[in-house]
């Protein structure tokens, strides 16, 4: 893994009324949960570019930081890179096996609104 001098910076996607989606999510899990999330999206924030198992591509310059979670439950935080920072667009615990199109889509929306 390559470790950066500098990490680079996180910020959450907030809505024209202010609210931050994501970190409201993060709010609502337990402690644990927070803080191994936290922990793997600093990991790609300090090490970028990572593959998998942390970090997968979803397409369409979407990222997702893949979150192993006690009782063999997963989260997944959906980002994206703009001006030099990553941008935490969706958060979510994957119930399937593969990524629900409906997360990815309401990231890329996000993502779209944000950068038009």
């Amino acid at each position: 893994m390559t470790v950066r001098t500098k990490k680079i910076p996180a910020v959450f996607y907030a809505t024209a009324n202010g609210r931050e989606p994501v970190r409201d999510w993060l709010k609502s899990l337990d402690k644990p949960d927070r803080v191994q999330i936290g922990s793997d999206i600093l990991a790609v924030q300090q090490g970028w570019p990572l593959g998998l198992p942390l970090c997968d591509s979803l397409g369409n310059g979407l990222w997702e930081v893949r979150s192993k979670l006690s009782e063999r439950r997963i989260a997944r935080v959906i980002f994206a890179f703009d001006d030099g920072l990553i941008v935490l667009l969706n958060g979510f615990m994957k119930k399937t096996r593969k990524t629900p199109p409906d997360e990815i889509d309401l990231a890329a929306k996000r993502f779209k609104e944000m950068t038009s």
